[in-house]
């Protein structure tokens, strides 16, 4: 029996709080998920589903982009991937009714929790301008919609297409395409708000910005050091892989200002010592961070290795290695001769005997993993922090062999692949060469706007349609109330949707919602069933094919609805074959082989059992295709973060029963929290000295000095064992606290977790 739209919205009034968890996995995740997933989707659609995600010949989770290990479980799912397949073939329909019941102003209201337990969208609707109601529309209709919007608009960099890592690759490969037929590059996309730090900083060092690392790797290291992420909410299965590194001998050091449960300890679910036993403890060293000090902590390991170096000459670092491959050592090393080491405490909060510690236990490792997430990517200096992990590793040579290098590990499903195939307002020179090639026409060749800089073009004018194939950009990206108001004042949105979400809710005069299939779905055109394809966060690219019947014949797939907007507003003559694209998902793949590097045969290797890996000059070959051809070792000015008096550092993060903007729940069981979400994690020390009381409640200012009074109200504190300066609480609703041009050096990602706060003393907000 599948569920029921949830009729009543959600509060914190039940909120309950009790101590952090130690050990993630093991029994309560069984309980959390299997149960779940049998009662949104009934035995028949679970069985459907569970038993084919992450298989050779299933689909693939639509939840972290975590890489599937060569031998598969017959159970090759996790927690949150049971919990994202439920949320997603929810069988349960958004009924015609709904629109005329739910006007706009209402749809604001609700909680994102609500909106997504209205169940699967199943036809298009329309908000006319100056109406407070959506209502059904055809599939026709709504196309020439959008098309009539287009065509009035001035200049083609008015509309921008944003993207979300869900999409597959040809779905991904069809929408740039389509924008650039229709003549822009404004092609944001979710990597913008998560990763695009990591991109720039590695290509700069080492001419690649993906992980040279592949999944095998992790059990052939000595060493892995995890940054700036939290694997048993965000990728759980990533713990069956330290533990499998744990039993081959790595060593594990954790480094996050918060302690994680599954950083600690892991019951493996797969095993019966994981349902009944003690599990694995997994870090052997946890470093708990100050916020923004990764940069700083970096850079006393490299002074450290130096002098490990000057000590015993010729026998630590890697001298052909570097002499080989490498530029820029010499300057490396006179940079860090003036690092003081009272710095680098203030800005980590550590002692030197942990710092000490971890220089000891990379010195001893031959193979070295250094893998991180989000955690490192949203600082003001987040690029920089990311070349100063790339210099550490070039050192002793840990990139360009088995069990060693740098490994980050991404969020979505498939935001890796969607930039492979084009999604990013500045593709190389050579893609767009390959693309006029191969369709006969001239893509545009200015650079075109990123998500921060697309919201700041609609509320500047300047961006008058908004398009996006997935997400929920109005809650994902920073400065909630800016973003708000910028898509308050286009002429029209689009978004391209399973479910409801807040992006629905705050539109453009006019809005449409276009319904879509899911990836679990059965996805059948007029040559068959289709398969898509997706890219993990090491390069392996497989098939992906749905499992389920689609819960209404009016959704359409996300190639089926680009190609037939691209033939409505690119018209019947355009040369590009669009109608062939929705017909046959192979004819996409053609195109793919021949305009995208290191995807020839394409067809033919992903018909393979596990697909294929791409090509990685740097870790396949030690070739660094940097403009000098060698890795550059990089010189960064260190920069920290001041605290005025009474202020911590606030960073934003995902509940556990959370993946992105997606709430499948109000808890939160490894920190602790039960039946709501509006809490603040701050260390115990830090409370008293600021006079506030475990379980009172805040209002959150954010200091940007920009002169405007950014705040999140009625937050209750929880107690915790944070690092000290330092505060935590839930994205996407501290946002509203981030403005909108507080943004990453050289990669324009919003800093969420480095926001500058003060905390006000307020009352407990009543019922509702």
């Amino acid at each position: 029996m599948a569920g029921k739209p949830l009729k009543d919205d959600v509060t914190d009034e039940n909120l309950a709080v009790g101590p952090p968890k130690r050990s993630a996995g093991g029994l309560p995740g069984l309980l959390a998920s299997i149960p779940l997933a049998l009662g949104e989707m009934g035995p028949r659609r679970a069985a459907g589903t569970l038993l084919h995600m992450n298989q050779k010949d299933g689909f693939d989770c639509m939840s972290c982009a975590w890489p599937d290990p060569p031998h598969r479980k017959v159970a090759e799912f996790c927690e949150n991937g049971a919990k994202a397949v439920a949320w997603e073939a929810d069988p349960l329909k958004v009924p015609t009714e709904f629109w005329a019941g739910h006007p706009v102003s209402e749809l604001k209201e609700r909680s994102e929790y609500w909106l997504g337990q209205q169940g699967r969208l199943v036809e298009p609707v329309y908000k006319p301008p100056n109406s407070e109601h959506y209502r059904p529309v055809s599939w026709e209709n709504a196309f020439g919609l959008i098309a009539r919007e287009l065509h009035a608009l001035a200049s083609p960099d008015e509309a921008t297409f944003y993207t979300s890592g869900r999409a597959s690759n040809e779905a991904a490969f069809t929408y740039q395409l389509f924008a650039r037929a229709f003549g822009t590059n404004n092609l944001p996309d979710c990597s913008n708000m998560c990763h695009e730090s990591t991109g720039v900083a590695m290509t700069e060092s080492i001419g690649v910005g993906k992980s040279a690392v592949q999944y095998e790797d992790f059990a052939k290291a000595d060493l892995i050091i995890i940054m700036g992420q939290n694997p048993g909410t965000n990728h759980p299965r990533m713990l069956t892989a330290l533990e499998e590194a744990k039993e081959a001998g790595a060593s594990i050091v954790a480094i996050n200002p918060l302690p994680e449960a599954g950083l600690i300890n892991f019951r493996n679910p797969q095993r019966p010592r994981g349902l009944v036993g003690r599990g694995t403890d997994l870090a052997d060293a946890y470093l708990q961070i100050r916020l923004a000090g990764d940069m700083a902590l970096m850079q006393a390991l490299a002074k450290r290795v130096f002098e490990a170096e000057h000590a015993a000459p010729g026998s630590v670092l890697a001298h052909d290695f570097l002499a080989e491959h490498c530029i820029g050592l010499e300057e490396y090393r006179h940079h860090l001769s003036t690092l003081e080491e009272a710095d680098v405490l203030a800005a980590t909060g550590l002692d030197s005997a942990q710092i000490d510690d971890l220089a000891r236990r990379y010195l001893l490792a031959d193979r070295v993993i250094i893998t991180w997430a989000m955690g490192l990517t949203q600082h003001t200096k987040a690029v920089d922090t990311i070349k100063e992990i790339m210099n550490v590793l070039l050192l002793r040579g840990n990139i360009g062999r088995p069990g060693a290098g740098p490994c980050p590990i991404r969020g979505h499903s498939n935001v890796q692949g969607d930039r492979t195939m084009g999604i990013w307002e500045r593709m190389p020179r050579s893609f767009m060469d390959r693309l006029a090639a191969e369709f006969d026409f001239e893509p545009p060749r200015e650079h075109g706007c990123d998500a921060v800089q697309s919201i700041q073009g609609m509320a500047a004018g300047r961006i008058k349609v908004l398009i996006a194939l997935g997400g929920n950009l109005v809650h994902a990206i920073s400065d909630t109330n800016a973003a708000q108001d910028a898509i308050a004042a286009t002429r029209l949105s689009v978004q391209i949707s399973t479910k409801l979400n807040r992006s629905h809710a705050y539109t453009g005069a006019a809005a449409l919602i276009l319904p879509t299939l899911g990836r679990s779905d059965i996805d059948v055109q007029k040559s068959g069933v289709q398969f898509v394809t997706v890219e993990d966060t090491v390069c392996a690219v497989h098939a992906s094919q749905g499992r389920v019947m689609p819960v209404s014949d009016k959704m359409l797939s996300e190639v089926a609805i680009v190609s037939r907007l691209a033939r409505r507003v690119l018209g019947p003559e355009h040369p590009i074959g669009w109608e062939g694209f929705e017909e046959n998902y192979d004819n996409v793949r053609e195109h793919i082989s021949r305009v995208v590097d290191g995807c020839a045969d394409y067809n033919a290797k992903v018909r393979r059992p596990g697909g294929f890996v791409l090509p990685h000059p740097p870790r396949d070959e030690r070739r660094f295709p940097t403009p000098s051809g060698k890795a550059v070792i990089t010189v960064n000015e260190l920069a920290t973060i001041r605290l005025p008096k009474d202020r911590l550092i606030l960073q934003s993060l995902r509940s556990h029963d959370q993946f992105n903007t997606t709430t499948y729940s109000l808890n939160d069981r490894y920190r602790g929290v039960h039946k709501g979400r509006n809490v603040i994690f701050v260390n115990p020390q830090d409370l008293a000295a600021l006079h506030l009381a475990d379980g009172g409640y805040v209002d959150v200012h954010s200091e940007a000095g920009d002169g405007v009074d950014r705040v999140l109200r009625g937050l209750r504190i929880i107690s915790y064992p944070s690092a000290r300066g330092c505060a935590a609480t839930y994205f996407p609703e501290a946002n509203v606290l981030v403005p909108l041009a507080a943004t990453a050096q050289g990669s324009n990602t919003p800093v969420s977790k480095a926001i500058i706060v003060r905390l006000e003393p307020a009352t407990a907000p009543g019922p509702g």
